[in-house]
């Protein structure tokens, strides 16, 4: 995966983190999840499965689960929301850590794929939701 690729996805997602954090901070709490929760969950969901292909590839870097301590924090969500946030980006890691022991060229392409996804994922959110 080419530098650009992985610069314009870590810049996307400290976008959404931050525009969470502005929406989080304009919108009362309610104990009603946002609008955009089920987007928000898939996100967790991706950030997972890059962490886990990313370290079987050798980046051995806690970085995409600081992303998600970051997300976390920018959401404040209740203790369900949280466990279903965090139960997604779970999921996301085992799936692949169970799949792959060695970094194979498939693992590459999914990241490459997973990348792009979470990139589209966080510009809909913030396009959709952000302030």
């Amino acid at each position: 995966m080419g530098n650009s690729a992985q610069g314009n996805f870590v810049r996307r997602t400290a976008f959404i983190i931050l525009a969470l954090m502005g929406i989080s901070c304009a919108v009362p709490a309610y104990a009603v999840d946002p609008l955009y929760e089920t987007k928000l969950i898939r996100l967790a969901e991706v950030l997972g499965s890059i962490h886990s292909l990313r370290n079987i590839c050798g980046e051995n870097s806690s970085q995409w689960r600081d992303r998600m301590d970051a997300l976390l924090l920018a959401e404040n969500p209740d203790p369900v929301r949280k466990a279903r946030l965090i139960a997604s980006f779970n999921r996301g890691y085992r799936t692949f850590n169970e799949t792959y022991s060695t970094c194979t060229s498939q693992a590459i392409a999914a990241i490459d794929r997973y990348e792009q996804e979470g990139t589209k994922l966080s510009s809909e959110i913030v396009s959709g939701y952000g302030n």
